[in-house]
Formats: C-alpha cells, sequence, structure tokens
C-alpha cells in the first residue's frame, strides 16, 4: 500500500507537538501547587503517559477502532503479536502508515488522562492514580472514543466533535470531577465557616512557561486532527480559529477576574487561555474565524465563573483542570450546534442553529455531551470508589502536610540545606591542597570584654517571643494571636529539626540522611499582653501531642528603638496607623 509522504509527515509533526503538551501540562500543575509536592506532580505527569500509552497498546486501540458495532470494538482488538495490521488500513485515513495513526491517537488519550492529574494534586495516593490512568486509558477512554471517531452510535447520528471536546476534554473533566469529589478537599482549604481559602501555587512562573507550551501544543492538536496536508485551507483556518479563540479568551478573563475581583488575576488568565484553546477544539474545523473569536471570549468569561463555583461547591480543583476542561469542554461540543457553518472548510457539511440548521444538530450535540458525560463519570466514579476500598486513594493527615514529595517519593525538588558530600572527618580523607582556608574570625567577636553600650527601659517591661513550628500552623497562630490583639509579627521561613531529626530523602540513589524540615519562626515583641497569657495561648493553638509541634523561647528587650520617629521603649511599640501594625 501506498502512503502520502507529506501527510505522514504532518501527523508525525502535529503527534510531536501533542505529546510535548506533557511537558505543559506537568508545568502548569507543579506551577500551581505547593513546593512540597512538586516532585510528586512531575512524577504523576511522567507515569500517566507511560500507563496510558501500556493500555491504549495493550486494549484501547482495539476497543476504540475495532469494527463498527454501535458501542464497542469487537474486532482485532489486541495489536500487540499481530504481524498482519491491514485491517486498520482505511480506519481514520489511509494515506498514514498504522503506527503513525496509532501514535497520533496514543498520544490523545495521554491527555485525556494527564488532565485528571491537576484536579486531584496534592493529596491523591501515587499508586492509586497510577491504577486509576491505567483503567481510564484501557476501558473507559477507548469506548467513548469508539462511540465518536471510532463508527459507533453516536457517529451513526451525526455527533461532531473535530479534535476532542467531548472525547477529550469533557471526558478528562468527569473523570477529575469523580476523583476530586472522592478524595474530598486539600486540609486547610475551607475554614470553619465553609469559605475556602486560598493555598497559593509555588512558581506562577512554571505555570505561565507550561501554559506556552500547551499552545504551542494545540497547534498539533486542533490542526493535526485533519490528519491530512493534501488541503493546506483547512490546516491553516483551524491554525486560525484556535489560535484566535485562545486569545480572546485570554483577554476576557482577564478583564473578568479584573471585574470580579478587583485585580487581574494571573491564574485566571493562565486558564482563560486554557479555557479558549478548549472551547474551540471540538468546532474549530466547523466555524468561522469571527465565530471562533466569540467561542474564545465566552470561554474565557464561563472558566472563571467555573472556578468560582467549584470553590463553592466545596471541590477541591488546584489547577482549575474541571473548570477548563469540563466546563469548556461541555461548551465547546455546544458550540458545533450553534456555529457550525456549512464549507467553511472541506471538512464542514452541516449547518448550526446560528446559521439555518435549526435545532437538530443542537440536540445531536446536547445527547452526545449527556451520554459521554454521564458514561466517563459513572464509569470513572465506580473505579475511585473501588480503588478507595481497596488500596485507598488519599494519603494520610501526615504526609499531606509533610508534602507528597517526602511521604510518597523520598524526594525534593527544592534541596535547601541539604549536605551535599560526607565531611572530611567522616571519609577521613585529607583536605585538598587548593581548598581555601577558613575565614578568620574578627578578634572584636571573640572578645567579651568589649563593652556593650545599653539605653535605660522605657516604662515597662518589653518581651520578645520566638515561636518556632510547622508551616502548615500559621494560619490557625496568626488568628490566635490577632484575638489577643497582637497584630506585629516578623514571620520568617527556616529550615531545622529537632526530636524528629528530619527525614532520610535521597537523590539519584545517594541518601541525604540529614534533612532538614522546614518550618517557620515567628517573632513577637510584647509589653502590654502578659507572657504567660500569650505562651497558654499558643501552645493550645499547636498542641498536638506529636514531635514537631514546636518551641517557644522567651527574651528580655533592653529596648526598642522607632527609626522614623525616635521613640523608645513602649512608645516604639504603638503605630497609630492600623494598616502597618503587622
Amino acid at each position: 500500500m501506498e502512503y502520502s509522504l507529506i501527510d505522514t509527515l504532518w501527523v508525525f509533526l502535529a503527534a510531536i507537538l501533542v505529546f510535548f503538551m506533557n511537558l505543559g501540562f506537568a508545568s502548569v500543575e507543579a506551577g500551581f501547587a505547593r513546593a512540597k509536592n512538586t516532585v510528586n506532580i512531575l512524577s504523576k505527569n511522567f507515569i500517566v503517559f507511560a500507563v496510558s500509552s501500556l493500555g491504549f497498546m495493550l486494549l484501547g486501540w482495539g476497543l476504540m477502532f475495532g469494527g463498527d458495532n454501535p458501542i464497542i470494538g469487537t474486532e482485532h482488538l489486541f495489536i500487540l503479536g499481530q504481524d498482519d495490521l491491514s485491517y486498520y488500513d482505511s480506519t481514520l485515513t489511509s494515506s498514514v502508515p498504522f503506527w503513525g495513526k496509532f501514535f497520533f491517537q496514543l498520544v490523545f488519550c495521554g491527555t485525556a488522562a494527564t488532565i485528571v492529574s491537576g484536579a486531584v494534586a496534592e493529596r491523591v495516593k501515587y499508586v492509586s492514580f497510577i491504577l486509576f490512568s491505567f483503567v481510564l486509558t484501557l476501558v473507559i477512554y477507548p469506548i467513548a472514543g469508539h462511540w465518536v471517531w471510532g463508527g459507533g452510535w453516536l457517529a451513526d447520528l451525526g455527533f461532531m466533535d473535530f479534535a476532542g471536546d467531548s472525547v477529550v476534554h469533557s471526558l478528562g473533566g468527569w473523570s477529575a470531577l469523580a476523583g476530586a469529589m472522592l478524595l474530598g478537599p486539600r486540609i486547610g482549604k475551607y475554614g470553619k465557616d465553609g469559605k475556602p481559602k486560598a493555598i497559593p501555587g509555588h512558581s506562577m512562573s512554571l505555570a505561565v512557561i507550561g501554559l506556552f507550551v500547551l499552545w504551542l501544543g494545540w497547534f498539533g492538536f486542533n490542526p493535526g486532527s485533519t490528519m491530512s496536508f493534501q488541503n493546506p485551507s483547512d490546516v491553516f483556518h483551524i491554525l486560525m480559529t484556535t489560535n484566535t479563540s485562545a486569545i480572546a479568551a485570554v483577554l476576557t478573563s482577564t478583564i473578568t477576574s479584573w471585574i470580579v475581583m478587583k485585580k487581574p488575576d494571573l491564574g485566571m488568565t493562565i486558564n482563560g487561555c486554557l479555557a479558549g484553546l478548549v472551547g474551540i477544539t471540538g468546532a474549530c474545523a466547523y466555524v468561522t474565524v469571527e465565530a471562533s473569536l466569540l467561542i474564545g471570549a465566552l470561554s474565557g468569561i464561563l472558566v472563571v465563573f467555573a472556578v468560582l463555583l467549584f470553590d463553592k461547591l466545596k471541590i477541591d480543583d488546584p489547577v482549575g483542570a474541571t473548570s477548563v476542561h469540563l466546563c469548556c469542554g461541555v461548551f465547546g461540543t455546544l458550540c458545533v450546534g450553534l456555529f457550525a457553518k456549512e464549507g467553511v472548510t472541506s471538512l464542514s457539511s452541516v449547518n448550526g442553529l446560528f446559521y439555518g440548521g435549526g435545532f437538530r444538530q443542537l440536540g445531536v450535540q446536547l445527547l452526545g455531551t449527556v451520554a459521554i458525560g454521564a458514561f466517563s463519570f459513572v464509569a470513572s466514579a465506580l473505579v475511585w470508589f473501588i480503588l478507595k476500598k481497596t488500596v485507598g486513594i488519599r494519603v494520610t493527615r501526615e504526609e499531606e502536610l509533610q508534602g507528597l514529595d517526602i511521604g510518597e517519593h523520598g524526594n525534593i525538588a527544592y534541596p535547601d540545606f541539604a549536605p551535599v558530600a560526607e565531611s572530611i572527618e567522616q571519609n577521613g580523607s585529607a583536605a585538598p591542597a587548593n581548598a581555601p582556608d577558613a575565614p578568620a574570625v574578627p578578634a572584636a567577636v571573640l572578645d567579651k570584654s568589649v563593652p556593650v553600650e545599653h539605653h535605660e527601659k522605657q516604662g515597662a517591661k518589653i518581651t520578645k517571643v520566638t515561636i518556632l513550628t510547622n508551616q502548615n500552623k500559621f494560619a490557625a497562630l496568626e488568628e490566635a494571636l490577632d484575638h489577643l490583639g497582637i497584630t506585629g509579627l516578623t514571620v520568617t521561613n527556616v529550615f531545622g529539626y529537632g526530636a524528629q531529626k528530619g527525614h532520610a530523602v535521597s537523590f539519584r540513589g545517594s541518601p541525604i540522611t540529614s534533612r532538614l524540615l522546614p518550618k517557620i519562626k515567628v517573632d513577637i515583641v510584647i509589653c502590654k499582653v502578659p507572657v504567660d497569657t500569650l505562651v497558654q495561648t499558643v501552645q493550645n493553638t499547636l498542641y498536638t501531642g506529636s514531635y514537631g509541634d514546636g518551641k517557644i523561647f522567651i527574651y528580655d528587650v533592653e529596648d526598642a528603638v522607632k527609626i522614623r520617629t525616635g521613640e523608645r521603649g513602649y512608645d516604639a511599640l504603638q503605630d497609630e496607623d492600623p494598616k502597618a501594625a503587622t
């Protein structure tokens, strides 16, 4: 059989662009999460593609493209071990070799599984995520894909989804929603009043880098779904509708967050761009460039309110995967029935509601959306539930507070203060000839007879209290101190260990045996508040009965001087501007 060189090269280029999106998903998710979970998130995004590839090779491809049974593929289910794959010559396209078509579909399958990772981040068990991803790509994704792209019942009804709004994005979003609901929110996400609390990601730089990688990958995701370059005008039309929707969503999500939140939130802008890309995916070959501008604009607005809605519903999604992929995937699927225009490309053969096509196509799109949503949500929830009752799906409270990097992997992404080598005394080696001498200690520091100038106390006794404790306790501590009327704090992120002795972790197989734990140090200077009252409040707030609750250090303060006014003692501790008393 003869293949088209240009079509094969185009599918190859598009497939590796979609594969590159794995880096984008990993970066966005890691950036939106806390530093203590970075290794876990990066590892999940590595392993999910490997697991997806295995599941899709073993059975997924056959279930998706194995014949025209309305519900599920039933013929030539197993491709591994087959010498003759000619059965699939006409599947999707006849101008590209089988393994080229397979790999292009494989990277789409991997994308659906990767979407789930972000919604369950920072509390899901590593092994449970692996098992769920395997089942998703082995069975759940292929069955829904068969309905739409494999000659199933939705395809027979005329359901249209050019590049995967329903098959990839909303399916991944429904699966993510089921996982997030069964897992429950992260510790500290919601206060006692039920209101959501911000848990900022540790690197918006990483998130933006990931966004641009995904934006680039989408130029393979959507235009590549032609699987042919014989009609370049189709390819470039899809390229333009894809990009136009993205830029419109960037603007509207920024404006919407600016109006609603009083500031142009960067996280919302990132999700807005992704919303625009998702929103156009199903309709990119069927709508005009002008319609894509509107679809993107509406997607950008939709995602902002979706994020706020899920927060109100107490569905904790650290990266907004459900808002982006589920909500905008559903919206994009319905947009085919609204905005499709016959003849806009050689691939578009129907008119949507706004172009005189009536409600028929919109009805089919709605039916397909409901069917895929119900199937993927119920099937995914069942898998998550079985995992919950067997191996468990959530890490322990201690692991979550400590970070999944240490608890699940014994690694750390940012090894500050970690020793890098054994000391000379331990290994008995002599110092190298070019080793620099230790710096000399100034004599004035060593000479204890050097007089230190003191100032007289100005009125009441001043006391400094230093508190060392776990980072996750800060919000509760701050609230307790505020109730005492203490609003002046100095907070420092520090590393250390006491009776806990840190945690043994490793890097590339080499042990780091004296890992220091992240802590916070809170310095308070008080005068009117009784020291015993402060100590009792701190103990009541921080006590768990476990190692690591922390320590309190109490010092006498000789004097205090306010630089701006020259006031001293008690007067220096007062501030007439309440905004400055922090």
